[in-house]
């Protein structure tokens, strides 16, 4: 387990990159949305609700796989060197400072 201390994890991970996964899930609720407006006019209303319910149910899998597997992409293991301190990775957003309060 002290090996654990030679590497630095990083995670690349910025909005853009789940940008269109967020798209297109929310067009697949714009559709089942459409789809029970489209059976609400039908004898039995129950069918409306049904569509939506089993178009998000059928669809959160998918969406939290591709959240995942997204993120397990850009998480980077960089090898510190001994003795050595951290530099930061270039490129990386994640090196920005925190907002800091002031009297």
């Amino acid at each position: 387990m002290s090996n654990i201390q030679k590497y630095r994890f990083v995670c690349t991970l910025t909005f853009g990159d789940i940008y269109g996964q967020i798209i297109v899930w929310l067009i697949t609720i714009t559709i089942s949305l459409a789809a029970a407006l489209a059976l609400m006019g039908a004898r039995r209303p129950i069918y409306a609700l049904a569509t939506v319910g089993l178009i998000v149910l059928l669809s959160l899998p998918f969406l939290l796989f591709a959240f995942v597997t997204t993120l397990l992409n850009h998480i980077e293991v960089a090898p510190m060197e001994a003795g050595g301190k951290m530099e930061p990775i270039p490129g990386n957003i994640s090196q920005q400072q925190p907002v800091q309060l002031t009297n």
